[in-house]
């Protein structure tokens, strides 16, 4: 630091061109229009054009007049501090008042050699004193690099450089705050340390980046801002960071400063889970909306309990409906606003980590639903964030969500896409999410998705293809597989688009690249599947295929068996509910399917209440009935029985290689007989890798069939019944075939050994070599 030298250690105390008693004016409130404010007559005071541009929010550089510059009679020392009665600023050498000159700007020449390297200003209030440093002698905080990669739309850890992001700089605790907003005339920050007025914290343009920064001394964790920012038509907007990692509880809208001090537990489950790849993996899925699996539970509440009950189940893994922030929960969080920061209704990021944490070492995986095919339209998030279409299309066209009133991304822009890509590796890196279940794919796919003709344009090449959509998800599963092994990503796509499972390097007979998923979900299997068994068993030979038709594509894809919330809500009924007969029909023919389903090949997914056959459809506000599981409202093989039965399967599942090992190869399958209609019975061979067998009979009609014969492999010298969904503790008649079955050398079914059954009614049999 260079400054005059001084004889004593007592900051030397002067007054910066001195006013005349008759111009001192207090500051009052900034003015908010009307005529240009007069220049002041000193030579360190800001001239007209720059006070105007400040006090609309319109200039792009504060820093460059702002703060403290060089002149040839010594240093300029320039504040703007609304509503302050005096600024002074204090060096090492000197104690200095500066003039006011009007509207909340403050300045004065200092008799100084150069620039100080320190000084702070002290700022007198209406009943307080303030001392803190100057925001506007700080360099960007933001390095090329990182400008040259958000240019670029390759930032792939773009939640460091852009948001809210406590730090050191030039020895200075602070906070630095960066936002993407090319086509603002400026941007200011608000929040609770300047009484959300932004006026007197204006951002500096980091060039044609878009990016604004502005780093503030003295700011840290827990405070609320959002962005003030002018659009191109004059007017202003006040908005929330996206790239905010915390959120105030909805309804309240604020962005929060945060920093992560969770210290992760989870390595020995980090380091083995690459170990197999998710597609030859035991993988069946519980599916849980957080708010109302046990309502009023924050995300610490629901790490004593949720792995718990996973685990006793037995399921591999959780499958997390949405979890970022969204204002309005009747959307489920699938309208998402803040899309860096977990719902602030179940507690902080560090306790949703917490959560994670827990999960991971009670040994169960997590997924997450993720939704980058739309946003909603709320004024105060993404939506024309800084005044022009930004994050969605220009054309209202391919920006206009017909089915959800919302908006879609423009995946063509380099910074959108660059928002989205490094969001997916941002929930995978910062919460050691395991996974990625991708909302409504064929929404972003498809251009003329839920549109007229004359409501959507072609692509390039005449087709309905969206290509931005395409290049998009292909650059975020190859992003997200290199740089998080043992992440999968999952796919909810509904229609026949070819390769969705396919690696991206791979081109298929439409001419497409693979979108690069590790899994899709099998749409076509669970509407069929739920169709047939919706039907009285006299009717359902004339719906038999369409329990073996999924065969026909089964390998086209790596497929996901879902049975989501999507199937239990708006009238659709609960899966118990679905079924017909009676009460004990009903809860036979969802055993025998839940059977079925997970000896089908393709990983399993249930959504919660499921389990244990809740009849009443899921409602967000209450969640599942677990009062159904208490012995003083229903006997024990009811509901229970069905929750002892799914605990069972996913147990034998998991020990049974045959089930999950060759889900994607077609070896791992053959049919016993698909063409039983008249019995409503499927039978069907699964082989594990070393060709060890297990045998699937399911049988869907109300009656019992003694000595059934069936066609089997003639070396299996016996077959041993392991589970049987008619058991008596599943609540069902016993009717069990409890001593090994021998084969006889009775052809049937195109074999040449053969076995004789008897197949209880509404059940599902698998049985394995003695």
């Amino acid at each position: 630091m260079t400054s005059r030298p001084r004889s004593d250690d007592t900051p030397k105390k002067t007054s910066a061109n001195e006013p005349a008693p008759e111009d001192r004016k207090p500051a009052g409130r900034p003015a908010a229009g009307g005529d240009v404010p007069v220049a002041p007559t000193h030579p360190a005071g800001l001239g007209p054009a720059d006070r105007r541009r400040l006090l609309d929010g319109t200039h792009h550089d504060p820093h460059g007049v702002l703060g403290a510059h060089p002149m040839p009679d010594g240093v300029a020392f320039r504040a703007f501090r609304p509503y302050a009665l005096g600024v002074t600023v204090v060096t090492d050498d000197l104690r200095a008042e500066l003039r006011d000159d009007g509207d909340g700007f403050f300045s004065g020449l200092l008799p100084l050699r150069a620039v100080p390297d320190t000084y702070r200003l002290v700022v007198a209030y209406e009943g307080t004193v303030l001392e803190t440093e100057d925001a506007y002698r700080f360099l960007p905080a933001l390095g090329e690099v990182d400008l040259h990669l958000i240019g670029e739309g390759r930032h792939e850890e773009l939640w460091r450089a852009l948001g809210a992001e406590p730090m050191e700089h030039q020895g200075v605790t602070g906070t630095r705050f960066t936002v993407w907003a090319p086509n603002a005339r400026g941007v200011r920050l608000a929040g609770g340390f300047n009484f959300w007025d932004g006026t007197g914290h204006p951002m500096r343009s980091l060039g044609s980046s878009g990016v604004w920064e502005l780093f503030v001394p003295g700011i840290g964790e827990g405070e609320l801002y959002k962005f003030d920012i002018a659009r191109p038509d004059g007017s202003r907007t006040l908005r929330a960071d996206p790239m905010a990692r915390r959120t105030e509880a909805p309804p309240a809208t604020s962005s929060v400063v945060h920093a992560s001090h969770h210290e992760w537990r989870d390595a020995e489950w980090m380091e083995r889970r690459a170990d197999r790849p998710a597609h030859e993996a035991p993988f069946s899925v519980y599916e849980v909306h957080l708010p109302s699996w046990r309502p009023g539970l924050t995300y610490r509440q629901l790490a004593d309990q949720l792995p718990a009950y996973v685990t006793d189940l037995g399921f591999t893994h959780v499958e997390l409906m949405p979890v970022a922030e969204h204002p309005f929960g009747g959307s489920w969080g699938y309208q998402v606003t803040g899309f860096y920061a977990p719902t602030a209704r179940l507690g902080t990021p560090d306790d949703f980590k917490y959560l994670v944490d827990a999960l991971h070492r009670a040994g169960v995986g997590v997924l997450m639903d993720w939704v980058p095919a739309h946003f909603p339209r709320d004024e105060w998030a993404l939506a024309e964030f800084d005044g022009r279409p930004l994050y969605e299309h220009a054309d209202p066209r391919r920006a206009d969500h017909p089915d959800w009133g919302t908006l879609e991304f423009d995946y063509g822009r380099r910074e959108v896409r660059n928002f989205l890509v490094a969001n997916a590796t941002y929930w995978c890196e910062e919460f050691h999410i395991d996974g990625l279940r991708v909302d409504a794919v064929a929404s972003m796919l498809y251009l003329d998705y839920s549109r007229e003709p004359g409501q959507w344009v072609p692509n390039e090449h005449g087709g309905r293809e969206n290509l931005d959509a395409v290049a998009f998800l292909q650059e975020m599963n190859a992003t997200v597989y290199r740089r998080n092994p043992g992440v999968v990503t999952v796919a909810e796509e509904s229609t026949a688009w070819d390769g969705v499972t396919r690696a991206t390097h791979h081109t298929g007979p439409g001419g497409f690249g693979g979108l690069g998923f590790g899994l899709k979900w099998n749409m076509g299997w669970m509407h069929d599947s739920l169709d047939y068994v919706s039907h009285d068993p006299v009717h359902r030979k004339y719906h038999h295929d369409e329990m073996t038709f999924s065969m026909v594509y089964a390998y086209s894809e790596n497929y996901v068996l879902p049975i989501s919330h999507d199937e239990v809500v708006h009238g659709k009924r609960s899966l118990v509910s679905k079924m017909p007969g009676d009460w004990w029909q009903q809860r036979a023919n969802v055993r025998a399917y839940l059977a079925f389903m997970w000896a089908h090949p393709g990983k399993q997914l249930l959504f919660m209440g499921q389990e244990f056959a809740q009849g009443a459809e899921w409602s967000e506000a209450h969640g599942p009935d677990w009062w159904l599981l208490d012995p003083a409202y229903g006997a024990e093989p009811d509901h229970r029985g069905v929750r002892d039965l799914v605990r069972d399967l996913n147990t034998v599942y998991r020990h049974e290689p045959a089930l999950w090992e060759r889900d994607t190869d077609p070896s791992g399958f053959a049919w016993i007989t698909g063409d039983s209609a008249d019995d409503n019975v499927f039978a069907f061979l699964r082989h594990a890798a070393d060709g060890t067998p297990l045998l699937a009979v399911s049988h869907f009609s109300p009656a019992v069939r003694h000595g059934y014969r069936l066609g089997v492999p003639e070396e299996i010298p016996a077959w041993h019944e392991i589970l049987n969904t008619d058991t008596g503790r599943y609540g069902g008649g016993d009717v069990t075939n409890p001593d090994p079955v021998k084969p006889e050398p009775t052809g049937w079914h195109g074999r040449a050994a053969s076995i004789q059954l008897t197949l209880p009614p509404l059940a599902t049999v698998w049985l394995r070599p003695a």
